[in-house]
């Protein structure tokens, strides 16, 4: 695989699978061939289903959201061809939460976007301390994706989660603990050590015990009503005029001025 690597642990009476996102040139940012990647690997793994999985990335970083220039492409599709495709990109690693076992997030530096939302969509998260996450959509000029719209507010509460969808601010590991969304606040060099305890301690569990709470925890129905949400609204957003700003303005180096149009 070009954008993950995976590793296997034996321990007793099973095994705890890693999955490292990898795409080195832009910060392990989410491109098409990552998706389909992450969908086959998890696909694999619920045939011979460990007893706990990790999902972290290399290069001291977790994930820096989506790849630009495929967030460039949808600029140039139409409304239906965007619709489709934001889905079925939602549902490459969305998978994760079809796989009947515990999964952690070992978030091992920062998480932006729709990085962020594939650490909310794993069971338990240990967070570097000196990493820095935010929900980035709506100062990109488009609606949260990812399922964030329903992963945030589900796991911070309506509140909370509306504010950091809202705002799209930024806030550092210590804030994260601080909130509920960690686990775990360790330094980012230990952050996959800390994750891998936390899976060896998980695994000593029963199996099908674990299986049957990883199927009660979430409602799938309900994220799929919001994942089409999620859909459509992006899909327009990509055709606006605020969004070609955003381009721009990335392309120049300086803040988008949003019009509203």
């Amino acid at each position: 695989m070009k954008y993950l690597e995976l590793e296997t642990f034996e321990v007793p009476n099973g095994k705890i699978v890693s999955i490292f996102l990898n795409n080195s040139e832009a910060r392990n940012a989410m491109t098409w061939q990552m998706g389909e990647e992450f969908e086959k690997a998890i696909m694999a793994l619920k045939k011979d289903l460990p007893r706990v999985v990790i999902v972290s990335g290399r290069n001291s970083v977790f994930c820096a959201g989506g790849d630009l220039t495929l967030l460039r492409s949808f600029s140039t599709k139409t409304y239906r061809q965007n619709k489709r495709d934001m889905q079925k990109f939602y549902a490459f690693f969305l998978s994760v939460l079809k796989l009947q076992c515990p999964v952690i997030a070992a978030v091992n530096g920062h998480a932006i976007g729709a990085g962020l939302s594939l650490a909310f969509a794993c069971d338990l998260r240990v967070m570097a301390k000196e990493g820095k996450y935010s929900f980035n959509f709506v100062r990109l000029g488009i609606h949260p994706g990812m399922g964030s719209s329903y992963l945030a507010p589900k796991l911070l509460g309506t509140s909370l989660g509306n504010r950091l969808l809202f705002t799209g601010e930024t806030f550092n590991g210590e804030d994260a603990y601080r909130l509920g969304l960690s686990n775990h606040i360790v330094p980012i060099d230990s952050v996959y050590k800390t994750a891998f305890e936390l899976a060896k301690e998980i695994a000593n569990s029963a199996p099908l015990a674990l299986q049957e709470l990883k199927s009660n925890l979430y409602s799938w129905k309900e994220m799929e009503k919001s994942l089409a949400k999620e859909a459509k609204s992006q899909a327009r957003n990509f055709l606006s005029s605020d969004f070609k700003e955003t381009l721009q303005a990335v392309s120049e180096k300086r803040s988008p001025v949003f019009l509203g149009k």
